[in-house]
């Protein structure tokens, strides 16, 4: 089943609502960062939480910045997404193993751990807006929960999911992103509140062969929605180059540039979102320090 992400809002406009599969997406980091499975399954949902916030950006040059900083082993997990779901996104160990939970289910929480979620909204403005609040649990779909509601105001119902099979590979990744928004009465509320309630978890829903569509309308059983024919196929996408790369050494200084060609010969920058490598030579640094 390839990836896709569906959106759609009630007939009268106070509930908004997002469903996305991601199964490729996530295999496609989980093979550029070699994760274990925990990290799989905490990248993973980052991942596709991004996907969904990204489609609800206004211009193609917005961008909005996930950022978990827990004291668990994982480190930092970051995403990163524009309005066409484009996502990117690292941890900062990608090599964890942990026992199951109490539950049988990957550890995500204990992963994360304690600390700072930070989300940062890039709107071409003079400095982006900028939300942070305690990481709730650390799995992920309920901090984005606590993060909506606590920051931005907005009942928010987040709903993640990323099977890994024994070889580390991902068999079945997605999320569901509801938001109640000015004018939903409490009838409303309670109405969505049951119909996720009674839902399987999203890798279940994915892997027994229903579609993103199919989770949109059971997620909003018993309101009356409509889908916007805007489907979009959220995908792994790390916009680096040399050109990029090279501004970053020159941000360095020109007394780092004149070290590293004294010392080196040469400069190897690697991107952390897509472990692409740029090699500078010593030429090309001597050429930034005349252009610097």
């Amino acid at each position: 089943m390839k990836d896709i992400l569906v959106r759609g809002s009630s007939a009268d406009g106070s509930v908004r609502l997002f469903t996305t599969i991601t199964t490729g997406l996530v295999n496609d980091a989980q093979k550029i960062h070699h994760t274990y499975p925990v990290a799989t399954a905490a990248l993973g949902r980052t991942l596709s939480a991004a996907a969904m916030i990204g489609a609800s950006l206004k211009n193609e040059t917005d961008t909005t910045t996930l950022q978990f900083n827990g004291d668990g082993p994982l480190g930092s997990i970051t995403a990163v997404t524009d309005s066409l779901s484009r996502v990117r996104g690292c941890v900062a160990n990608p090599y964890v193993h942990l026992p199951l939970s109490e539950k049988g289910k990957l550890d995500v929480g204990r992963a994360v751990g304690k600390g700072t979620l930070s989300v940062m909204r890039d709107l071409g403005m003079k400095e982006p807006y900028i939300g942070r609040v305690p990481i709730f649990s650390g799995e992920i779909a309920e901090d984005l929960t606590y993060y909506f509601a606590a920051s931005e105001q907005i009942p928010t119902a987040v709903s993640l999911g990323v099977l890994v099979d024994t070889d580390n590979s991902v068999l079945a990744s997605g999320g569901i992103f509801l938001q109640l928004m000015p004018g939903a009465d409490d009838s409303t509320a309670e109405l969505l509140e049951k119909s996720l309630a009674a839902l399987p978890p999203v890798t279940k829903m994915i892997s027994g062969g229903m579609s993103a569509e199919d989770i949109f309308f059971a997620a909003s059983n018993g309101v009356d929605m409509l889908m916007e024919n805007k489907t979009v196929t959220p995908r792994y996408e790390c916009p680096c180059s040399k050109e990029r790369m090279e501004r970053a050494v020159i941000s360095l200084g020109r007394e780092e540039i004149r070290n590293i060609i004294d010392e080196d010969g040469h400069a190897e920058l690697s991107c952390r979102f897509c472990d692409n490598k740029y090699d500078f030579s010593k030429e090309e640094l001597e050429k930034m320090l005349e252009n610097s």
